[in-house]
């Protein structure tokens, strides 16, 4: 059987009890290390779990999926994902081929940032498509995710935005050479987020007059959802881009223009000297 397992959001005793009984009698367990960050070392889980855990770098992961799937029809393998397995496509694509291959499978799912968002007091009913925000370089600065949060302000939405992750990237030089060597792991800030929103903003205003979102808009940033050092952030865009939550991984939230009562009063804890209410139009 090959299982993929949700680890949820970071402690090692996040797993699910169903998980953990399927962790200790697999043959061999990997660690999905490429869509997210676990939010502790691999030898913490090895502990809890009592048995040897595989790494599965971005290269197994997109190149070795045969690999993790070999033998899995005859003797138990688990593919361990960080948050939910569900939540990267990249974990489809292990499901589509185990049962290319005729394996049986199961998924055991945990909390996500897709639920776990909520934390901040946005009711999650009333958010709209997520959008990724990639990181820029000198030629390379896409903007089409600033379309879906538009969509969604249209519809009085809210926007998870997920920030970008490097982890395992090899450079431009060694892949010209043959001889992959890589980049050391970014995470991408809401700071870096909401400068680059502001850049984006500003072309906005200049080409059509933009009307949905400008420096003084309210936006939610998160960092470590989940964890016990978790932080939470309510400001201006503008005020976000200067603003500094620690370590990996985080996140930022575009809200509705228009919040319920409940929904201003708990984001009002996050907000320093901010009267939400005047932001709620």
């Amino acid at each position: 059987m090959f299982y993929l397992i949700g680890l949820g959001l970071g402690d090692p005793k996040d797993i699910t009890v169903k998980g953990l009984e399927i962790v200790k009698q697999c043959a061999r367990v990997y660690l999905e290390m490429y869509t997210s960050i676990l939010g502790c070392p691999k030898e913490e889980l090895e502990a809890f779990y009592g048995r040897p855990v595989l790494l599965a770098d971005r290269d197994l992961v997109e190149q070795g999926a045969d690999e993790i799937l070999a033998g899995s029809g005859e003797e138990d393998v688990a593919l361990l994902v960080v948050g939910d397995p569900f939540g990267a496509t990249t974990h489809t694509d292990f499901i589509l081929r185990a049962k290319e291959k005729k394996i049986p499978y199961k998924v055991i799912h945990n909390a996500s940032i897709m639920n776990a968002i909520g934390c901040c007091g946005l009711q999650l009913y009333k958010f709209g498509e997520t959008v990724s925000i990639p990181y820029w370089d000198e030629t390379w600065k896409p903007d089409s995710f600033y379309d879906k949060i538009k969509l969604n302000r249209l519809h009085n939405m809210h926007t998870l935005c997920l920030l970008d992750i490097k982890v395992k990237e090899p450079t431009l030089e060694s892949l010209m050479r043959g001889r992959k060597e890589y980049m050391p792991p970014r995470f991408m800030t809401v700071a870096e987020a909401a400068q680059q929103l502001l850049a984006i903003v500003e072309k906005k205003d200049a080409l059509e007059r933009n009307t949905i979102l400008n420096e003084q808009s309210l936006c939610v940033g998160l960092a470590r959802v989940g964890h016990d050092n978790q932080r939470i952030v309510v400001s201006t865009l503008r005020d976000m881009a200067s603003t500094d939550l620690g370590g990996p991984l985080h996140s930022i939230v575009i809200p509705a223009k228009e919040m319920h009562p409940l929904e201003v009063e708990f984001l009002q804890q996050f907000a320093a000297t901010l009267k939400l209410e005047d932001y709620n139009h």
